[in-house]
């Protein structure tokens, strides 16, 4: 990816000034705008259709769930949230990277960064942003109830990974964006991550099983789906562990990583404890979850 070939118009640009600035400050590119949208809503498609195709060849064994009713409340959730975005945020985390080198915020804009090592760098440090957001969501009460919605989930499949409350989107496009502003993380930098942070989510929840050598070795470095499964176990200390979407290094160096669960990853259970009933896993009950009282809201299970 170019960066100056990323036009701000095709991530819908924040302005016109934003506009005018950036095309004045960055030299041009022959090469056609970048549709941003395009190539992640491409690359979503793809990998979720390899990892859909994945599940049925090589499934993870355990509880099963009936599609038919969860994959209309993940995917729906999917639907809304992306909708959500593209309204509140038209230019996403791009748009605040395209808008931190018009008008020369962030740490490499301002030290001159050489491009690739500005690249890698916020990449890196992307994640570990979103590692410590995910720890933070477990940590506080409040958040919690916003993102128990994702743990509320009686199997893990990569539905799964696109399951999250409206709130919980807006908080963290906020955090993304104000990560990618301080850090002045090129535009480019911010398109591959996104790809990779949608790509590894998936991965690491669909339902599929790898050969535990295989397993071993990935999860050196990445998060796998027996790695990731743990973090959805209904008991509170393995859901409070594994929070890592990408790379696993996050997890070891800060002591929340957990190798196995206490129950076999075959049968152990999934979801939160209380909130396991039709009703309280249903579409609506999900969307007012954070609204109702502890006591309401594990009544309905």
């Amino acid at each position: 990816l170019d960066v100056a070939g990323i036009d701000p118009g095709a991530v819908g640009g924040p302005s016109r000034r934003l506009a005018a600035t950036f095309r004045h400050r960055l030299r041009p590119s022959k090469r056609a705008p970048v549709d941003e949208p395009l190539i992640r809503l491409s690359a979503y498609l793809a990998v979720l259709a390899l990892l859909v195709i994945a599940e049925f060849l090589v499934p993870r064994k355990g509880q099963e769930p009936s599609r038919l009713r969860r994959w209309p409340t993940n995917l729906g959730l999917s639907v809304l949230n992306t909708l959500l975005l593209r309204l509140v945020f038209p230019a996403a985390t791009v748009g605040a990277a395209l808008w931190a080198a018009a008008e020369g915020w962030g740490i490499f804009n301002m030290w001159s960064a050489p491009p690739l090592a500005a690249a890698v760098l916020s990449i890196i440090l992307l994640d570990l942003a979103v590692y410590a957001q995910h720890r933070l969501f477990h940590a506080a009460p409040w958040l919690w109830r916003v993102h128990r919605l994702h743990h509320i989930d009686l199997e893990v499949d990569v539905t799964t990974a696109g399951r999250f409350h409206p709130i919980e989107m807006v908080l963290s496009t906020l955090w993304k964006n104000a990560v990618v502003i301080a850090l002045g993380a090129p535009a480019a930098a911010v398109v591959v991550f996104e790809i990779l942070l949608n790509a590894a989510a998936m991965f690491s929840h669909a339902r599929v099983a790898l050969p535990e050598a295989l397993d071993r070795r990935l999860r050196r470095v990445l998060v796998t789906p027996d790695m990731h499964r743990i973090h959805h176990s209904v008991h509170r200390d393995e859901t409070d562990s594994n929070y890592g979407f990408l790379v696993s290094a996050w997890d070891r160096l800060f002591g929340s990583y957990r190798a196995a669960p206490r129950e076999p990853l075959e049968t152990m259970s999934l979801g939160v404890e209380g909130m396991r009933s039709p009703a309280a896993t249903g579409f609506f009950a999900l969307l007012t979850g954070p609204f109702r009282s502890a006591r309401t809201a594990t009544s309905d299970s």
